[in-house]
């Protein structure tokens, strides 16, 4: 798999992610197959937190954000 397909994809972190410039670790399932990338983001992130990818920083290292699982069953919020 490509680097740029990543993006989009979900992982779970398994080493904290410290924020900044100091990473940690992701795995992410890749057609079955675990990965580990370096991962950084803006804020601490906790291990066992569900994570988006959203951007690369270079070799087997990812940028990402916390990612809640959205509750479609719950009504819509009127605007």
């Amino acid at each position: 798999m490509s680097s740029a397909a990543l993006v989009g994809k979900l992982g779970t972190v398994t080493t904290r992610v410290r924020g900044g410039d100091k990473a940690g670790e992701v795995r992410v399932v890749v057609e079955g197959v675990p990965h580990f990338y370096l991962g950084f983001a803006p804020a601490e992130i906790a291990v066992g937190t569900q994570v988006l990818i959203i951007g690369l920083r270079g070799a087997r290292q990812i940028v990402v954000e916390p990612w809640t699982q959205p509750d479609l069953t719950a009504p819509p919020t009127p605007s």
